[in-house]
């Protein structure tokens, strides 16, 4: 996989400084039954603020929870049976949907002929849009909200949503998600370990966040061995390669996409000084970990923008 190199846009802001437009009260309309997953949400709702992906927060048990407990305690010298206070983390909140959300849904074509003729690859798809900005699943989104059609509604309709700390707003990014400079490439290195399907991100030896991946494939495995980042490019094009795709040969045969979250890499392409190879996004963030992906490292969109504020040119990364 590989997008076209583009100029970056101008990125400034603060870091996780994040505006909710339209975001309304804290903690759950009575709508909202109070579950036994709610311990499950909260724990997970702690580790992504802390940077330690878990994966969707949908209050259901699974690995990269566990393994991004793991990570989080093994981070700040905890033993494993030593848990964080999540007590006082309300689970629920509730969003109040914008014109600007509305504006953002558009259509996507069928095929890469042509989709590399529209001006940009969008949500299609209110749900779509709501699940990944509070970095959840559309089925979640809808148990919290029994009887309602979250695609069809209206400006002004608050909706019951998890109660993350840093909802993804891909209108601000990469604005309000800054890329650091480059002199932390000096303390800063990217491990991502293959068989645990996790990557993480440490300086000076000690992990500062870490997420879950799809680490390429059985025909197309992620090349194991030291490489390091050669650029971060917000929103970039993609190369649609059917050579490349299949057999890893680049050809004159293609087609250039536009950006958009619904593009092939996501919100994001980091490359390595491995030609074709990669860190990106993905517009299918429940295949993480379970899809393969083409030699590449694949992303959430919400953790490939906070990947974009980790990692600056020349960070050394380790396949292993």
């Amino acid at each position: 996989m590989k997008p076209l190199s583009t100029p970056a846009a101008a990125i400034a802001g603060a870091l996780f400084s994040i505006a909710l437009t339209g975001c309304a009260t804290h903690g759950p309309s009575p709508s909202i039954e109070r579950t036994s997953h709610d311990q499950t949400l909260r724990t997970q709702i702690f580790l992504d603020s802390k940077g330690f992906g878990p994966g969707v927060v949908d209050g259901r048990p699974g690995e990269f929870t566990t393994k991004a407990m793991a990570l989080y305690q093994q981070s700040r010298q905890m033993s494993a049976d030593s848990q964080p206070d999540t007590g006082n983390i309300e689970a629920y909140s509730s969003y109040t949907v914008a014109d600007k959300d509305l504006g953002a849904i558009g259509t996507m074509a069928s095929g890469p002929e042509a989709q590399s003729k529209q001006e940009k690859l969008p949500y299609t798809s209110l749900l779509e849009l709501l699940s990944e900005r509070f970095h959840t699943t559309q089925k979640f989104l809808r148990s919290l909200n029994p009887g309602m059609d979250l695609n069809s509604l209206t400006a002004g309709t608050r909706v019951n949503v998890p109660n993350i700390a840093r909802p993804f707003r891909f209108d601000a990014f990469p604005s309000t998600y800054p890329a650091p400079p480059e002199s932390t490439a000096a303390s800063r290195r990217v491990i991502v370990d293959l068989q645990q399907k996790f990557l993480q991100v440490l300086e000076n030896g000690r992990t500062i966040a870490a997420f879950p991946i799809t680490p390429g494939s059985s025909e197309h495995p992620a090349p194991v061995g030291e490489w390091r980042v050669v650029g971060s490019v917000p929103w970039p094009w993609y190369r649609h390669d059917e050579g490349v795709l299949s057999r890893g040969e680049r050809t004159d045969s293609f087609y250039n996409l536009p950006p958009g979250p619904n593009s092939p890499v996501g919100i994001l392409w980091a490359g390595l000084n491995r030609p074709g190879v990669g860190i990106h996004g993905t517009p299918v963030p429940d295949t993480i970990g379970r899809a393969g992906s083409h030699g590449c490292i694949r992303l959430s969109n919400w953790d490939a923008a906070m990947f974009h504020t980790l990692v600056a040119k020349g960070t050394p990364v380790t396949i292993r």
